[in-house]
């Protein structure tokens, strides 16, 4: 199958894309493309107008400014994956992206992109919940700047106007020294995830629990944020571990062709069990090969 015709449009410059798309029926625009040409060659979406950022300065940077990383619109998830940036400040990042499709979509694939999409089984949107991320958007009305909760509304479904344009994404940066993990399951290497976890953890000069941070995607419309506050001042040991497996499977989880609710249930208790226990390991020992 081939796409509907669409008239390409290929701005140099922000303002340009921005006013394009504030004029223009039916305009959406292109970064990476790795989802959206094939939705259009399958015809599962239609565009009249598409809105290419690929010529436009600037938009492929990324940068550490001592609490965020900044990843602009074109940055692909290779680059990323690879970058000595990332490994030093945000190595979840790089773990999980490693999980993403194959070598080739993610040279192409843009870290934006895919958040802007926000699959709920896609590994991007679950980093962006789980480093706190702010969206930075720009339209005809100006520049504005959205926290992550806001802009994710449901399903493939986000807060962003059809006359704006996401620049950049800034995701909010731990201290070093914490453990991390992102564990998913997938039928095949490469497939989307059925369900797939995140996890970030500190551990005090008491070899206590400081901070914790975990996220689930694949059990719903949007990535799902566990609360688990309660690990705060316990020992990094199995009850630990435990106590937050069976938080992970009262997770309120879809159903649908691919598992039914239990069984996402049990794979979220499952892979967050996995994902903290190797996040514990880094953050006791954070000199250990990964």
């Amino acid at each position: 199958m081939k796409p509907a015709p669409y008239t390409l449009h290929r701005p140099t410059s922000t303002a340009e894309a921005v006013h394009l798309l504030s004029t223009l029926d039916n305009a959406r625009v292109l970064a990476g493309g790795q989802t959206l040409m094939p939705m259009l060659a399958m015809r599962y979406a239609f565009v009249d107008h598409l809105v290419d950022l690929n010529a436009i300065a600037g938009l492929d940077r990324f940068s550490f400014d001592g609490e965020q990383l900044i990843v602009g619109a074109l940055v692909r998830q290779r680059e990323l994956e690879v970058s000595p940036l990332i490994a030093e400040h945000a190595p979840i990042v790089a773990e999980a992206l490693a999980q993403v499709g194959h070598i080739q979509t993610r040279h192409r694939g843009t870290f934006v992109g895919s958040v802007c999409n926000l699959d709920p089984a896609s590994e991007q949107p679950a980093l962006a919940s789980l480093l706190d991320a702010s969206i930075v958007a720009e339209g005809p009305r100006g520049r504005r700047t959205i926290p992550f909760e806001e802009f994710a509304l449901g399903f493939m479904t986000t807060a962003l106007a059809p006359d704006e344009m996401v620049t950049e994404i800034r995701l909010r940066t731990w201290k070093r020294g914490h453990g991390f993990a992102f564990e998913e399951f997938a039928r095949r290497r490469g497939d989307f995830a059925i369900v797939g976890a995140g996890v970030m953890v500190s551990i005090d000069a008491g070899g206590l629990i400081d901070r914790v941070a975990t996220v689930l995607c694949g059990v719903g419309g949007v990535p799902a944020r566990l609360d688990l506050s309660s690990l705060i001042g316990q020992r990094p040991v199995e009850n630990a571990v435990n106590t937050a497996s069976e938080i992970a499977r009262r997770v309120d989880a879809i159903e649908d062709t691919s598992a039914s609710k239990a069984y996402r249930r049990h794979l979220a208790g499952t892979l967050v069990a996995r994902a903290l226990h190797r996040a514990l390991a880094r953050a006791a020992d954070p000199g250990r090969p990964s």
